[in-house]
């Protein structure tokens, strides 16, 4: 079947094939210990399945508005006003299936044929997909692990030329667990209201922080209404697989966005939206159990991997990812990964699966218990040390 020339320019994400790979050795009997998928490894917490279990018993089974139940845009207003430094009204939530559409969204209905958009290399891999597959042209801003993976501003107004349409920001970032500063977000303010660019602040991590402020850059002076702030429950709460995500967006953008929902998913699902408002509501205590443990496991596997012949990381201030430097192995991340697999049973994703600045580079997710983490260290040592002269 013959497909539409546009498919070509359109990416995926490598952390499902990753797994899925890593899947079909362990249904050959191999012991492998997944590193590989951004996924909490908690249960959603008992007080928000038991909201969902009484919505689908009240019967909140039926179609609802397209930019999400009111209640549920109140809950998120409320508690981004609280959390994010700036006042959010409800009508500027949208509700989505997911965070990943308002990536879709937010590209389709501002980006034409093109135009640039500027993203973060290391970054996550559709940022660079969806401005492609828009006839868009990605301009990768890299971050360099020698300042902290956070971008720099200077580089950041040479990159930015007449064609320049949007620029996406993630803090806490994922693949590196890079932070951006409220000075690092000061000065990239100030390029976005002088070249007057529209800015995608990807917070889906906001509140997964080990040190210092989430700023968001909406709460700037000028920014609320140039910034669509993406967040959503699939991180903070555990709940990746109740697609639930959301935007706060201008206002200029509520109508052209709620368009695009109707033509393409008409709505999100009602029980799970009740479900976010308990979410959002109700106590926060397993929300920093879990950030807590996230911590002492970046403890663990920052230690352990610095303590590897040939390897250098970066302790991440946020997010559950390191991203370490891999280069004195002589093998690619890419490389690297394969024989980790193969060899030790450990499933981790190159670095160049979120851009060409992660060539000597993996990515490793954390979402794992400690004991299954130290074990995948000692498998990795023994890959990894005999490689280094």
């Amino acid at each position: 079947m013959r497909l539409a020339e546009r498919m070509d320019r359109l990416g995926t994400e490598n952390a499902f094939e990753a797994a899925a790979r890593a899947r079909a050795l362990e249904a050959t009997g191999r012991d492998v210990i997944h590193l590989e998928i951004g996924e909490p490894d908690f249960d959603t917490p008992a007080n928000i399945r038991a909201a969902a279990q009484r919505a689908l018993d009240e019967g909140w089974t039926h179609y609802g508005p397209a930019v999400g139940l009111p209640a549920l845009r109140e809950a998120i207003a409320a508690d981004a006003t609280a959390r994010k430094g700036f006042t959010v009204h409800p009508g500027r939530v949208i509700v989505t299936p997911g965070a990943k559409p308002i990536m879709f969204y937010a590209i389709m209905a501002l980006v034409d044929e093109g135009e640039e958009v500027i993203y973060p290399d290391p970054g996550f891999p559709i940022y660079e997909s969806m401005t492609r597959f828009v006839g868009g042209r990605p301009v990768p801003l890299p971050l360099r692990m020698e300042h902290g993976f956070r971008l720099d501003p200077d580089e950041l107004a040479r990159l930015v030329t007449p064609r320049t349409r949007m620029l996406i920001l993630n803090s806490p970032a994922n693949p590196t667990g890079g932070v951006l500063t409220r000075d690092d977000l000061e000065r990239i303010a100030a390029v976005a209201r002088e070249r007057d660019l529209i800015v995608l602040a990807d917070e889906i991590y906001g509140r997964i922080l080990y040190e210092g402020e989430h700023v968001s850059i909406a709460s700037l002076p000028g920014m609320a209404d140039r910034t669509i702030v993406l967040d959503g429950f699939s991180k903070t709460y555990a709940m990746t697989g109740w697609r639930l995500g959301y935007a706060i967006v201008p206002e200029a953008l509520v109508a052209p966005i709620s368009r695009l929902i109707i033509n393409s998913v008409s709505c999100t699902s009602a029980f799970s939206q009740v479900a976010a408002v308990e979410a959002l509501t109700g106590p926060q205590d397993e929300v920093e159990a879990m950030v807590a443990e996230f911590r002492a496991r970046r403890e663990l596997i920052v230690d352990g991997l610095n303590s590897i012949r040939g390897v250098r990381c970066l302790k991440p201030s946020g997010a559950f990812y390191v991203f370490p430097d891999i280069s004195e192995t002589g093998l690619s991340g890419a490389e690297l990964a394969d024989r980790l697999l193969l060899e030790a049973g450990v499933s981790v994703l190159a670095g160049t699966a979120f851009g060409d600045v992660g060539w000597h580079h993996i990515r490793i997710s954390y979402a794992n218990s400690r004991e299954r983490i130290s074990a995948a260290l000692e498998r990795m040592r023994a890959v990894i040390e005999p490689l280094v002269v």
